[in-house]
């Protein structure tokens, strides 16, 4: 590209851009089919031997990407410069696209809905994990944009992997809803489906009143007397884990 911080400029002012940040969320973006128009860093023979040492698979078409562009060049065009100095913009799949793939019968792993979340890195987290067990996708409500920057950060470039979408509780993909909450049953006892729809409450507040009427089932993670909670990504972790028990989708495909 012979211009590649003026298409990063052009590029950057557009609503459908993603911010890929740092090496590993490039990587994970280019294995899961993303639209990568621009992708820089300040020491393009170091990232070219990070992707024979980490991801071979992807090597070709870094290859054929990136750009390199000095230190300076590159810390301005990004709000935090990553340690790898490697960043790309790509275009974010469409709306349409994911709301089909929520939608869509029969479904081989659950849906994660975050009911109203607050924290970005913990958001990103739970797409990370999402995307590592093969779900279906990860919707949130609420006013946090899960394709925000610092998102994208913590998923490590996976909402490539996986369908993400912010959503109001009325537009819920089908299938059983099944809310984590403390006064719920015991999940080691629950069988949860394919279809579910697995509902987190909010780091602060819990599950709004909303999804909690609109759940099926009430479930519960074990907890030892007088701790008080989880961490939201631990919540899902264990969630998923419970469901991958009951027969996961074959990741190696």
């Amino acid at each position: 590209m012979n211009d590649p911080v003026g298409a990063w400029r052009r590029l950057a002012e557009g609503d459908a851009r993603v911010l890929l940040d740092g090496f590993h969320a490039l990587k994970h973006a280019l294995r899961f089919g993303a639209e990568v128009p621009v992708a820089v860093t300040a020491d393009r023979a170091a990232t070219l031997a990070l992707a024979d040492e980490l991801a071979p698979d992807v090597r070709p078409a870094l290859e054929e990407l990136l750009a390199e562009v000095e230190q300076a060049v590159y810390a301005s065009l990004v709000p935090r410069p990553h340690p790898t100095a490697v960043a790309a913009l790509a275009v974010r799949p469409s709306r349409a696209g994911h709301l089909e793939r929520l939608a869509r019968s029969p479904r081989t792993a659950p849906v994660v809905l975050l009911d109203q979340p607050r924290n970005l890195g913990n958001a990103g987290a739970v797409i990370r994990l999402a995307a590592g067990f093969g779900a279906t996708g990860v919707v949130t409500t609420g006013t946090l944009d899960p394709w925000h920057p610092t998102v994208v950060r913590g998923g490590a470039g996976l909402h490539f992997a996986t369908a993400v979408e912010r959503l109001e509780v009325a537009e819920l993909p089908p299938g059983p809803l099944f809310a984590l909450d403390p006064e719920g049953d015991d999940i080691r006892g629950v069988k949860l489906p394919d279809d579910a729809v697995l509902a987190f409450g909010s780091e602060r507040s819990g599950l709004s009143a909303e999804v909690r009427a609109r759940a099926d089932h009430l479930v519960a993670l074990p907890m030892r007397p007088q701790v008080s909670s989880y961490n939201l990504a631990t919540s899902v972790a264990m969630t998923l884990y419970h469901w991958s028990l009951g027969g996961a989708p074959d990741l190696r495909q």
